[in-house]
């Protein structure tokens, strides 16, 4: 296969090595796959065994190599030993990926401790820890990268999901803190934000709810959904040489959403 002196230099991941959170599906499926046919070998956290054995399979047929890591990084100590596990099976660890998110669908009204519990222990405090465990590896190794998964919702309030909303608007400041207290170390810290992509978890809760789908086409320019594979491009770039100088920035990949089409009336005024 002919090669690209500057693509290679700027975006090759070859000799690299990531982890993945919430890797076994959706849109970390995507960027586990997308990273090991970039060159990496790949770390894939889930919790399900079938699930990570699929996306396992799916890095290994794009060319790369992939290891299976189950994990409950809602503990705190889960987040330690699977940074661990990721050096141990595959050497070194060179990118950190933070996919692993969950949703509890409620108004700010009713929701419950528990609920707000569970969405902060996996959104952001295993977020952090994940990060803080990475840290010292990356130092010792002259630099690395994190890169966020963050949301629309970073960015804008929507009612309904308040506290994953809170999270994420709280992901997007924790990137930047992080950004300037290891930008020295040569780390850089950036969030991916997506908009509304279409997967498995969303295609009922969205796709599939006539209103809602209705609201979110009308107000994204695009037209369409977003699909796991929009983001692949934006992952490359936050996960490579090319992004030496690029960090504490939050990068959304939404279709034109926050461009405008959020303020867009029901008249189409």
């Amino acid at each position: 296969m002919a090669t690209h002196p500057v693509l290679d230099r700027l975006f090759s991941l070859n000799g690299k090595t990531a982890l993945v959170t919430g890797g076994s599906g959706g849109i970390g499926r995507a960027l586990a796959v997308a990273l090991g046919g970039a060159g990496a070998a790949v770390g894939i956290h889930g919790r399900d065994e079938a699930d990570l054995a699929e996306t396992r399979k799916q890095v290994e047929a794009a060319g790369g190599r992939a290891v299976g890591l189950k994990a409950d990084i809602a503990d705190v100590a889960a987040c330690q030993r699977l940074i661990d596990d990721t050096r141990r099976q595959l050497g070194q660890l060179d990118i950190l990926v933070n996919c692993a998110g969950i949703n509890i669908r409620n108004t700010l009204a009713d929701v419950t401790q528990q609920e707000f519990d569970s969405i902060l222990a996996v959104n952001l405090r295993s977020l952090l820890f994940l990060c803080q465990a990475a840290y010292p590896v990356m130092k010792s190794q002259g630099g690395g990268k994190i890169v966020n998964i963050g949301s629309i919702t970073t960015s804008v309030a929507l009612g309904g999901i308040g506290i994953y909303g809170m999270t994420k608007a709280a992901v997007g400041h924790l990137t930047k803190t992080l950004a300037i207290e290891w930008a020295a170390d040569n780390i850089q810290v950036n969030c991916l934000a997506p908009g509304f992509i279409i997967t498995p978890l969303t295609e009922k809760a969205l796709w599939g709810h006539e209103f809602r789908r209705k609201w979110i086409l009308d107000r994204t320019p695009a037209k369409r959904p977003g699909e796991p594979d929009d983001l692949i491009g934006t992952l490359l770039l936050l996960s490579s040489p090319a992004s030496a100088f690029l960090t504490g920035q939050v990068i959304t990949v939404d279709g034109g959403f926050l461009a405008g089409g959020w303020w867009k009336s029901e008249s189409g005024i």
